[in-house]
């Protein structure tokens, strides 16, 4: 039995049941209660104070024993007014740790609860099962890995080709369309006259003519 369940174990005879103290509940119950009362006495004796003390003003010096006699009364109701402060502040205190130690028996039932859940949970488990069922899924993705990539690579085809013939036919190829691109081209034909010449007569002539003007200039 694990400790927790120790902690919160049931059962026992009725006799030890009725030998329990109260519960958190009622104590707490009871405690409030307790200041309910303690607070209405204290409304109750600040009134009386103010009454006796209205009392002493009134006699005053007109009737020093009856004023001494109220004055005497409210030192009395201030006194249990002073207790009952005390009081107040002690079962406040009890109150609120009563109140802090019941939420925690309440969050240790509650964790207690839950590893119980969690361990019946977990008897249906078999570690080396579990080691046996990821194994196989790291296997599975692996292989689905494996196929990812598989499929993803770009297929082989033509590689069985040598590359350097290849490139070495395509320019054979493009040689031949460049051969036959300038047997297609026509080039102008060059005539079959002669281009006719100047006049030998009008040459000679001209010359004669550039000769005189030189003589002309010289002289």
């Amino acid at each position: 039995m694990s400790k927790i369940s120790k902690f919160f174990k049931g059962g026992g005879s009725s006799a030890s049941k009725g030998r329990r103290g109260p519960s958190p509940q009622e104590a707490l119950a009871r405690l409030r209660e307790t200041e309910e009362m303690l607070s209405k006495k204290q409304v109750y004796l600040e009134t009386r104070i103010e009454r006796e003390l209205a009392l002493a003003r009134q006699h005053g010096t007109k009737n020093k024993r009856a004023a001494l006699q109220a004055l005497k009364r409210k030192k009395r109701y201030e006194k249990q007014l002073s207790q009952i402060d005390g009081t107040l502040s002690t079962i406040e205190f009890q109150r609120e740790a009563l109140e802090n130690s019941h939420t925690n028996t309440e969050v240790l039932k509650n964790m207690g609860y839950a590893a119980q859940a969690m361990k019946k949970v977990h008897e249906n488990m078999d570690l080396n099962k579990i080691d046996d069922l990821m194994q196989d899924i790291t296997e599975q993705q692996d292989v689905a890995q494996e196929i990812s990539d598989a499929i993803s690579n770009r297929a082989g085809f033509g590689d069985e080709f040598d590359e350097d013939e290849l490139m070495a036919e395509l320019e054979e190829l493009e040689q031949e369309e460049l051969n036959k691109g300038m047997r297609d081209v026509r080039l102008p034909s060059v005539p079959s006259t002669s281009l006719p010449s100047r006049p030998a007569t009008r040459k000679r002539a001209e010359d004669e003519d550039e000769m005189k003007k030189l003589a002309a200039w010289a002289s």
